[in-house]
């Protein structure tokens, strides 16, 4: 039977938020972690996505340790690494990283890979990485500019948010769309639902 259960999100993004909701779902905290995210040497993008999203999940584990309220709740942690083959690809924060990464997108493919831990109340780590396949188009200098001076690839892995205007830079995605945007929903839901949590609960009330 379905146990109800606190939900931490370790993470302040209005992406993941929206995801979560989208199937029902509420974290009940949100609880960014501010953590290096600097590749380690030869780490591979899956690889470095699965360490960051279980760093996440065992930071807010820590955040919490005095806070007996909170104790026995699900952490869910997620990280998104966009690559062109080994080369990943920084969450941009200035306009020369986001002009050089969306130079490198334009006219071919990259995986997008999002790693999700969940910490489960007895402690014990679920995670998976799901990757998905996107196909740009070639982009001409004007688009480039112009992408640069809306701002929404500010933060953003890759330097791109699919759910925006870069949307329509898109020729083709193989894999989970979700996924790109920050949250793999099915791949979530089936780690929550296997552990118990009742994800369509909310469902009903339309």
């Amino acid at each position: 039977m379905a146990v109800k259960r606190k939900l931490i999100l370790a993470s302040g993004s209005p992406r993941r938020v929206e995801l979560l909701r989208q199937v029902g779902l509420e974290a009940d905290r949100l609880m960014p972690m501010d953590l290096d995210e600097t590749p380690e040497k030869n780490e591979q993008p899956r690889s470095l996505a699965r360490r960051l999203a279980a760093d996440k999940a065992r930071a807010a584990l820590d955040a919490i340790a005095d806070e007996a309220e909170w104790q026995g709740s699900f952490i869910l942690a997620a990280d998104t690494v966009v690559a062109v083959g080994r080369r990943i690809l920084p969450k941009t924060e200035f306009t020369d990283e986001a002009a050089a990464a969306l130079n490198l997108l334009s006219g071919r493919g990259h995986w997008v890979f999002t790693g999700i831990c969940l910490l489960t109340p007895d402690r014990k780590f679920r995670q998976r990485v799901v990757e998905t396949k996107v196909r740009f188009k070639r982009l001409s200098s004007h688009e480039i500019d112009a992408y640069i001076a809306s701002g929404e690839w500010r933060g953003k892995a890759g330097a791109y948010a699919i759910q925006g205007i870069a949307g329509s830079f898109v020729q083709k995605i193989i894999g989970s769309y979700t996924n790109v945007v920050g949250l793999p929903l099915f791949e979530t839901a089936q780690l929550m639902t296997g552990e118990g949590m009742d994800v369509s609960a909310r469902w009903q009330e339309g």
